[in-house]
């Protein structure tokens, strides 16, 4: 049987993303909906970390540049889509930030008109 990660923790998050999807539905902007996500995880007394950096170098070069939406009790990654599917730019960039960071845990949300999404990304190469 595979361990679930987390499993405490990631229920209070899929809790929170579930709790601002009913309160305002679909229609904005995934900045906006990270906003409002914050202002939820504040109340819940979930710490986290916002808008996070992130590079990949390769031969002393960087070679690509992006930002993770959350970083949550510096053990879960968070991101945030609007859109209608998982793309392989999502997972990439979730995969990519576990492996940069060593962390063992990333889960995407897509944000779409029929309701929340979600998908964790166990990262094979931790250490941690």
């Amino acid at each position: 049987m595979t361990e679930i990660l987390y499993k405490v923790l990631s229920y209070r998050i899929v809790g929170c993303v579930y709790e601002m999807y009913n309160k305002v539905g679909f229609g904005y902007r995934e900045k906006h909906y990270q906003n409002i996500l914050a202002e939820i995880f504040k109340v819940e007394k979930i710490k986290f970390d916002k808008e996070l950096f992130g590079r990949i170098i390769f031969n002393n070069k960087i070679i690509a540049r992006y930002y993770l939406d959350f970083l949550i009790e510096d053990s879960i990654a968070v991101e945030l889509k609007v859109a209608e599917d998982f793309y392989t730019q999502h997972k990439s960039q979730v995969l990519a930030y576990l492996k940069a960071h060593n962390l063992k845990l990333g889960i995407i949300f897509l944000i779409t008109k029929n309701g929340i999404r979600y998908k964790r990304l166990a990262n094979s190469r931790n250490s941690r």
